[in-house]
């Protein structure tokens, strides 16, 4: 199986990840101040659906939208061009993990559902650099949201994402990285079926079908499968988390 199948999978989606406009609006309206021309990075933008949002929310902001796939980039330029903010958002391929921007530079990091792909505490650490002093950022991830989950869902992630953790030690982390919590929003179940799990639903309908000789690709198409339902029968346990936190004097 080619290696960039993974990314394959999730073109032409309307999202990569749990979320929604309106979470997008009320997580920046959180933030209680930014400059009037507001510089954001936006990290793992993916296709850019909250990108777009942010360019609304902030008409005077430049935006900086960061990912390691072209392809999501493309589809984000030409959304922006057919919004009309493209010349306000600019793309980049770039890992996350070796972003090349100057030190306290920018006013807001944003990055919805992309934190997990370097860790928790490592991207609290690695992106502080790139904040100006009392700068903010704002992220979602995908937390517990209870001490004793069941088996099925213990053991899905145990295999999946071992390093999740709690919504309360993320704010510990976040409190030891130097940073202050100003609040945490829990996604709706809606943010995940509306633009995410239902159209990649139907697309993985497809895909079985297209790949039904392909036993590698089909283990695959159906580990997504069974992250659905994993969250269908146990969305109470555990979702995304939308942190707004403040950088704080070094």
């Amino acid at each position: 199986m080619d290696e960039t199948f993974f990314f394959t999978v999730f073109e032409g989606l309307p999202r990569q990840g749990p979320g929604s406009d309106p979470c997008t609006a009320r997580a920046f309206n959180l933030i209680p101040d930014l400059p009037g021309h507001t510089r954001i990075l936006d990290i793992g933008c993916g296709s850019g659906m909250q990108t777009l949002a942010l360019a609304k929310l902030c008409p005077e902001a430049t935006i900086t939208a960061c990912d390691i796939y072209q392809p999501f980039l493309d589809d984000l330029s030409e959304r922006a061009k057919n919004a009309g903010v493209d010349t306000r958002i600019k793309t980049m391929r770039v890992s996350m993990e070796n972003l090349p921007f100057t030190e306290k530079s920018v006013d807001l990091i944003w990055a919805e559902g992309s934190v997990f792909i370097m860790g928790f505490k490592e991207a609290l650490h690695s992106w502080k650099r790139f904040l100006k002093p009392h700068s903010y950022m704002a992220f979602s991830d995908c937390v517990w949201f209870t001490k004793t989950p069941s088996d099925e869902c213990r053991e899905y992630f145990n295999e999946h994402y071992p390093a999740m953790i709690h919504e309360q030690d993320a704010t510990t982390l976040i409190g030891e990285a130097g940073y202050t919590v100003l609040d945490i929003l829990r996604l709706p179940d809606a943010a995940w079926w509306d633009h995410y799990y239902t159209p990649l639903s139907l697309k993985l309908e497809i895909l079985i079908q297209q790949y039904k000789g392909d036993q590698e690709v089909l283990d695959l198409l159906n580990s997504f499968v069974q992250e659905i339902q994993v969250f269908r029968n146990h969305s109470k346990e555990y979702g995304y988390s939308f942190f707004i936190i403040r950088k704080e004097d070094e």
